[in-house]
């Protein structure tokens, strides 16, 4: 597709290193989010001059709902929604085709998660990004997945919501089927 051949094309110019995706924390460091704490991943890679990361800095945050005034905020000084979604904007800084996500939702409330859940399906959406991410949130595994895989007996089960709900082993029907996947509506 067209978003795919573009996300291409920018990892070729700036000649990306995987080693610069793996973050330790998205708010890891003393500068403001907006500041290198965010974009020195563009920054390394010298590709591009100061006046246009600080604009892709911005505009990543403004993907994630994080008004451009906060970008001059310290780490701490941002909400627990705040952390994850400037770690949402990091993660998207280099126009990745896949995300990795673990437990996006994790210490969240609930209707921050909800809120948190939403965005993240509209960038998948929007962006034609491949979601791969580790949860035990029902409501999310719901909300943003196509597919889904367990592991059983050491060895991984794959397929869809519909295909896993009559998957014949008990594990699959009582975590699919027990109380937290009535409360996901799953059926």
């Amino acid at each position: 597709s067209g978003g795919m051949r573009k996300r291409a094309g920018l990892a070729r110019a700036l000649a990306l290193d995987p080693e610069l995706l793996f973050l330790d924390e998205p708010t890891a460091g003393l500068d403001p989010i907006g500041a290198a704490n965010f974009d020195h991943l563009l920054r390394e890679l010298r590709a591009f001059d100061e006046d246009f990361i600080r604009e892709l800095a911005l505009l990543k945050l403004d993907m994630v709902d994080i008004d451009r005034r906060a970008a001059a905020r310290m780490p701490s000084e941002l909400s627990g929604g705040m952390v994850k979604r400037v770690g949402l904007a990091r993660a998207l800084a280099l126009e990745p085709e896949l995300l990795f996500l673990d437990e996006p939702t994790a210490g969240l409330d609930p209707d921050r998660s909800e809120s948190f859940v939403s965005l993240i399906a509209s960038l998948r959406d929007r962006l034609e990004l491949t979601v791969v991410m580790v949860t035990h949130d029902l409501d999310t595994l719901h909300a943003i997945c196509d597919r889904v895989a367990v592991l059983l007996d050491k060895r991984i089960v794959a397929g869809t919501m519909a295909e896993l709900l009559v998957y014949d082993h008990p594990w699959v029907r009582e975590y699919f089927h027990g109380p937290r996947g009535r409360a996901a509506g799953l059926r």
